[in-house]
């Protein structure tokens, strides 16, 4: 998230939070496909970690994008850590080890994304390479230590990095150690959100394993393929995780509100000046817990907005919804991911497709299923058969909703390309993790090094 809201609008109940969510609602011809990328950025000598600070520094990129593509700077205490598009089109955004993201602009096809994305990588290569910084497209940092890892002068992270190790192991390389590509998607309804949901988040191990491209920590293999699924394993799982309640067949944007309410707050934004709740709930601020702690005490819409950004399910619910269970990765991947899901859940017969063939699968079978991913990837079992099995099934679902959807490009070719490279995933039947496991004790010679050239763009 690139910019936090200011939204001074008093809440006056519960009701106006659930309220919040639906006026996501959206009718079919206004669903947009808004994608989201992280890559680490490194420099070439070396392969070292990029600081903030200096001249050939991350503020420096950032500085260089901002001349060049005359976006609005983000600033927080004085510090630029962000810039926004003037009209709400994209953003780029600062993770807090210098993870470089693109939040992309809302769009109607997966063409029109992957354009996007292109175009971003060849304006920040522009940039960056003269100070002779690259990019690497992977789940997890593969070489430093979180001592060696940079930290961004971002007040929200400064907050985040005290409270994480008090609510699990993880917290802090989930921070500053992994980078992810994400999709945000729309919904028509309550009952089509519930849809949604509940299919992506019994879905959302299949994503880990497909998109599992993080086998190593500091210079040496970590025994799996999604270090970053197994991150979120431990980071923080009252804010994060499997969500049992939104398997229920009555799920709606209620029951979302009250599980919200019971997760404690990280920040509330006044003055311009972060303020740390974490030691409250939304709930208990609600009830008036912050009257006498910060100025204007009281809640805001602005400041569940922002309490809302800071939850972590495997599938994420604000006005829209947010797929969260892949890994970073290349340059094709960043286009995969959102046809992946896009395919799924933006056509009706796709969608019908998929419910059917997950309607019986339990949430104790799906988490079995999620713990089992990082290691074992799209070996991992389910039921009477793996994960690649039920890959074949639903590519063939995804392929078809975008074949549906019929959006051509110039040259006459639909959305169905941009799943070729998880269709090689199954074909082979290894991930990119396995591949470069194989690499590593092969032709790499026991060495990480050259994953910053082979995974770098």
């Amino acid at each position: 998230m690139a910019r936090d809201t200011t939204d001074f609008r008093p809440i006056e109940g519960v009701d106006e939070l659930v309220e919040h969510l639906a006026e996501g609602n959206k009718p079919r011809d206004k669903w947009r496909i808004g994608t989201e990328h992280e890559k680490f950025p490194f420099y070439v000598d070396g392969n070292a970690p990029v600081p903030y600070g200096g001249e050939h520094g991350i503020r420096a990129i950032l500085e260089g994008m901002q001349s060049k593509l005359g976006w609005d700077p983000i600033i927080d205490d004085g510090r630029i850590i962000g810039l926004v598009e003037p009209t709400g089109q994209g953003a780029i955004s600062l993770e807090p080890g210098g993870q470089f993201e693109l939040s992309g602009a809302p769009l109607e096809t997966i063409h029109q994304t992957c354009r996007e994305g292109n175009a971003h990588l060849a304006q920040v290569r522009e940039i960056a390479e003269p100070m002779g910084i690259r990019f690497l497209g992977l789940g997890g940092s593969p070489k430093w230590s979180l001592a060696e890892t940079p930290k961004m002068p971002k007040s929200r992270y400064e907050i985040m990095t005290r409270y994480m190790p008090k609510v699990g192991t993880k917290g802090l390389d989930m921070m500053y150690r992994t980078c992810t590509i994400q999709v945000n998607l729309d919904f028509e309804s309550e009952a089509d959100m519930r849809r949604k949901m509940q299919v992506s988040l019994k879905l959302q191990p299949l994503s880990t394993a497909l998109f599992a491209n993080s086998p190593f920590t500091e210079s040496h293999p970590n025994g799996l393929q999604s270090w970053r699924g197994d991150i979120w394993r431990d980071t923080d799982n009252q804010r994060s995780g499997l969500l049992e309640f939104c398997f229920s067949p009555d799920f709606g944007f209620a029951d979302y509100v009250e599980w919200a309410l019971d997760v404690p707050m990280y920040f509330v934004i006044r003055d311009g000046r972060y303020h740390d709740m974490t030691h409250i709930t939304f709930r208990q601020f609600m009830a008036g817990a912050a009257r006498n702690e910060v100025p204007d005490g009281l809640p805001t819409m602005g400041d569940w907005a922002n309490h809302l950004s800071t939850l972590f399910p495997d599938v994420r619910l604000k006005r829209f919804l947010e797929m969260r269970g892949a890994d970073g990765g290349p340059w094709r991947r960043i286009c995969a991911l959102p046809a992946f899901w896009v395919g799924l859940l933006y056509d009706e017969a796709a969608l019908d497709a998929a419910e059917a063939l997950t309607s019986s699968w339990t949430y104790d079978e799906t988490l079995a299923m999620r713990n089992a991913v990082p290691e074992q990837g799209i070996s991992a079992p389910f039921r009477n058969t793996t994960l690649r099995e039920i890959a074949r099934d639903v590519m063939v679902i995804s392929r078809m909703g975008l074949k549906n959807r019929g959006r051509k490009n110039r040259d006459g070719y639909d959305e169905t390309s941009f799943l070729n490279t998880l269709d090689e995933v199954v074909a082979r039947g290894t991930t990119s993790a396995e591949e470069m496991l194989s690499a590593y004790h092969t032709r790499w010679g026991g060495s990480i090094e050259p994953v910053f050239m082979e995974y770098a763009y």
